[in-house]
């Protein structure tokens, strides 16, 4: 049997070679195109496809409206012994708590609480789960779309002028947010939001700043609320006019409190074109850079961030193409 195949085979080569390298080719060429799906090299697509197959993963966002709004009201002015002014802008009736001296780690923990064990819905919640580890509390009402400038101070016979070295084990001012009415936290995801904030004192002279805020999910959840860095535009203004000493030394402070400068650095004011065609609106955020300088046609030929050159691990849009002249919602 073995002997008529060989006589077969032999008769019939010319036509079994040409078979085999028929099928090579086919093979090959199927590799080469990606018909079967593999992990193999495409050296025959044009590039715009290229790109678009090898995109960075789109993260799905869910827009929330956050109900809280805090910032400093002339931080330069802030510190210890004098003070600090917060304004606040909510969108319904809140309370605003300020605990000052707050523990570091009874801070967190807290919020470890808030997501294990219960929800830190109200100050009374909040001073719980701190077992009370705050030196001085104080808190005010505020009314609705009201953008209130509050004062807050240490009394003076608290004696206290600084909270020691770095790295310290209380916060200078701990501010919480809460809803004063109870059936307004059945309407909102958020339902306070905490606020760590930085006050020069006689030892650590680092100008005053929110250090960290936290949004509190009533689902038990808890964000980090972080900035996007926008492109710089060129015809704003430096923001200061600070010496190179000073800078230096400002410097040297953020990295021994564990802060990068570019997450403590007050936003600069930014251009809305896209970094790369100049021409385009800026709506994807590229992650985990947190850079927005690209547009909808430019951010499929990237992989790279092209400010800072960080691979692009996610990316989300600012505002959907269906409503684009729609408030950009804030990221979590």
């Amino acid at each position: 049997m073995a002997a008529v195949f060989l006589v077969t085979l032999y008769e019939y080569s010319p036509l079994f070679y040409i078979a085999v390298v028929f099928t090579c080719f086919i093979v090959t060429t199927g590799l080469v195109l990606g018909w079967f799906g593999w992990d193999v090299p495409v050296i025959l697509r044009n590039s715009e496809e290229t790109q678009f197959n090898t995109r960075v993963f789109k993260k799905q966002m869910r827009q929330v409206k956050n109900p809280f709004g805090l910032e400093i009201t002339n931080p330069s002015t802030a510190s210890i012994t004098t003070g600090i002014t917060l304004t606040t802008d909510c969108l319904e009736d809140s309370l605003l708590t300020c605990y000052w001296g707050c523990s570091v780690q009874k801070l967190y923990e807290a919020l470890q609480k808030h997501f294990y064990c219960f929800r830190i819905s109200t100050p009374r919640a909040l001073e719980d789960a701190l077992y009370s580890e705050y030196l001085y509390q104080e808190q005010y009402f505020i009314k609705k779309d009201s953008k209130e400038e509050i004062y807050c101070q240490l009394p003076r016979d608290t004696k206290i002028e600084d909270f020691g070295t770095v790295p310290r084990s209380r916060y200078p001012l701990v501010a919480l947010l809460t809803l004063a009415d109870e059936e307004d936290r059945e309407i909102y995801d958020i339902i306070s939001m905490v606020s760590v904030i930085h006050i020069p004192d006689k030892t650590y002279k680092l100008s005053c700043r929110i250090l960290y805020q936290y949004l509190l999910l009533a689902q038990g959840q808890f964000h980090d609320l972080k900035q996007l860095f926008m492109s710089a535009n060129n015809n704003s203004t430096p923001s200061s006019n600070s010496s190179p000493e000073e800078k230096s030394r400002e410097r040297s402070l953020l990295e021994k409190a564990g802060l990068s400068e570019s997450e403590a650095e007050p936003p600069e004011e930014s251009s809305k074109d896209c970094v790369v065609c100049q021409n385009g609106t800026v709506n994807w955020v590229l992650l985990p850079c947190r850079h927005a300088c690209l547009c909808d046609g430019c951010v499929r030929y990237f992989q790279q961030c092209p400010m800072c050159r960080q691979f692009v691990q996610e990316s989300f849009t600012l505002c959907s193409q269906k409503e684009p002249e729609k408030d950009k919602p804030k990221a979590l």
